[in-house]
């Protein structure tokens, strides 16, 4: 049985891997974040006194059931809205723009990098992650899985629900997709 310091070293571990998986499945930060908050929550509620081993499994599929649970309301909401959309009234004044929103904190953690090489990481971690967005949803989830969590393919394949034969091909393809669009870029590896 996992305990309480080792469930809150595990959650610590996985929080910003999380937070990327969710951002790269539903484009928004905000949604993102409560996302793993709930299944961060989940799991400590519902699967806290499980082995300490089961963690990350158990915690990867409760993330993944959260991001397929967002879409399928998402689906929901965007019917309604589109239903309801001809009874509101347009606005022209564009107030809803607050760009205090949507600046970033830097990450204090580099400070003392050399500032060539952080800002050369940096662009180098946006193109990356702007190319990992543009993967069709099913090669990102099976590549975030394998390559960014560490799960081994049987892992990845219990969890997606598919062969794992799906997933090797599903990572092979997003790796070459990945490779060509970097080397586009002229970024090798």
């Amino acid at each position: 049985m996992a305990s309480a310091p080792e469930l809150s070293d595990f959650l610590s571990s996985v929080e910003k891997r999380a937070f990327k998986q969710a951002v790269y499945a539903v484009r928004d930060e905000d949604a993102a974040l409560d996302i793993v908050q709930d299944a961060m929550i989940k799991l400590a509620e519902k699967y806290g006194d499980r082995p300490s081993s089961e963690l990350p499994l158990i915690f990867t599929r409760i993330l993944q059931n959260r991001i397929h649970d967002w879409f399928r309301r998402q689906k929901v909401r965007n019917a309604w809205v589109t239903l309801f959309s001809g009874f509101s009234k347009k606005t022209d004044d564009g107030d809803d723009f607050d760009p205090l929103e949507h600046l970033e904190a830097d990450d204090d953690s580099q400070i003392h990098q050399d500032g060539a090489k952080k800002l050369e990481q940096q662009q180098l971690l946006r193109s990356l992650e702007a190319e990992i967005a543009k993967l069709p949803a099913r090669q990102r989830e099976a590549f975030l899985m394998r390559y960014w969590d560490e799960l081994s393919i049987a892992e990845t394949a219990h969890i997606m629900g598919c062969s794992e034969g799906s997933v090797k091909t599903h990572c092979s393809r997003a790796s070459q997709t990945l490779a060509n669009a970097l080397k586009l870029k002229g970024i090798s590896l």
